[in-house]
């Protein structure tokens, strides 16, 4: 013990934040048990139960956020999947290095930008005043007049999606090229020596190689099936689109802020929590019962 000590002083402010930041505010989920009001002592509230979980299964409006959050995040958690995948498998059959590290540096950029000057670019490439992808589909034909993409509500979804691949596309390859060179060479050799094409290589080897971190990925996805995101239907949504647009975090700050409503917003924002636990348990131990890697 007396060896340690200076690695528990030095581990005294990482817990001192997690106490802070991660544990103390559970506190103030007591807020969704009460009809709570800020000018009142916390032994003044008035207790009312799961009144505000029951309002929230009863209103059409978080039924409709509820879809649209499930909808969002499974398009962005799909789509991150497969085309992060493809790129890493592309990638280790490049074997120019320069081209293939111009190509990395290149796709993982837009990831260190924030979403405010992720979406300002998206709207700028979509607006309908020579907007470049209007642009682009009238001079090939396959349009005749421009196209308004954020004031339909049919296109808002693959918008968000095609956002986020754009903008976490290169970071997820990473993973996946790191692990890929985990494999033994000698497989490659053997596979070779068989007459393998790259194909067969791919779909064979490597795919089967990096299974064990898709699975764990998968699984800590899961856990964020409820967080669709934020900033990019907060900032590319409009009246137009609201039906569609709007996800659980919007309602929260719409609840929560505007409209002073703190206790449905806490409900709100439990039951986010708890479907997150719930799902991560779930994938984890169905990944057990299948054999697959698991977090714990």
């Amino acid at each position: 013990m007396s060896g340690q000590k200076q690695l528990i002083l030095m581990s005294l402010p990482v817990l001192a934040y997690v106490l802070l930041f991660s544990y103390y505010p559970i506190w103030g989920w007591s807020m969704a048990f009460q009809d709570y009001t800020p000018i009142k002592d916390f032994t003044e509230q008035t207790w009312v139960g799961f009144k505000h979980f029951k309002f929230l299964f009863s209103d059409s409006v978080f039924l409709t956020v509820l879809r649209n959050t499930l909808a969002m995040s499974f398009i962005n958690m799909m789509l991150g999947f497969v085309t992060s995948i493809i790129l890493a498998l592309l990638l280790n059959e490049v074997k120019v290095k320069w081209f293939k590290r111009s190509i990395q540096t290149i796709s993982y950029l837009p990831h260190f930008l924030s979403w405010i000057i992720v979406t300002g670019i998206v709207a700028n490439v979509l607006t309908v005043d020579n907007g470049i992808l209007n642009v682009v589909l009238m001079k090939l034909g396959f349009i005749d007049e421009p196209i308004m993409w954020l004031s339909n509500p049919k296109y808002f979804w693959a918008i968000v999606g095609a956002s986020h691949v754009w903008k976490d596309l290169g970071w997820g390859t990473i993973i996946y090229l790191a692990a890929i060179t985990s494999i033994d060479p000698s497989l490659y050799e053997a596979a070779d020596i068989d007459g393998a094409n790259r194909y067969q290589k791919m779909w064979n080897i490597t795919l089967p190689g990096i299974k064990s971190i898709i699975v764990i990925l998968l699984i800590m996805n899961l856990g964020w099936i409820l967080n669709a995101g934020f900033e990019v239907q907060y900032l590319l949504g409009n009246g137009v689109v609201v039906d569609w647009s709007q996800t659980i975090d919007i309602f929260v700050l719409k609840y929560g802020l505007q409209v002073g409503n703190y206790s449905l917003a806490t409900a709100a924002g439990i039951f986010k929590t708890v479907v997150s636990i719930v799902m991560i348990a779930g994938a984890n131990a169905i990944s057990k019962r299948l054999g697959e890697e698991r977090l714990v």
